[in-house]
């Protein structure tokens, strides 16, 4: 993968290694580093998959941080339908609808 300047890019860092880290924070979270993921506009002329790299993000932040991807897809979803969802807006109208009659 091969991304150019005003190329949408996902970059990775590290911002604290698991010494670096308070000592106040539990175990747990003391044993891990502190990561960023981070998406925005590609500020470099060419770059690789694991090179180096600077983007600007949505919001006008300059970062900088390992080239992931690009063109980043969100990869989650909200889940299978609940077809008793479904009907909860048309049962609520209906009661307001009866509300307004009485």
């Amino acid at each position: 993968m091969i991304a150019v300047k005003g190329d949408w890019v996902r970059i990775h860092k590290i911002i604290l290694t698991s010494p670096e880290r308070a000592t106040q924070l539990p175990d747990d979270t003391k044993e891990v580093p502190l990561e960023m993921w981070d998406k925005g506009f590609l500020l470099n002329a060419r770059a690789r998959e694991g090179d180096e790299v600077e983007i600007e993000s949505i919001i006008g932040r300059n970062l900088t941080g390992t080239l992931l991807e690009k063109n980043p897809q969100f990869h989650h979803s909200w889940g299978s339908c609940i077809p008793e969802i479904l009907q909860i807006g048309r049962q609520v109208r209906g009661m307001l609808q009866e509300a307004d009659n009485e």
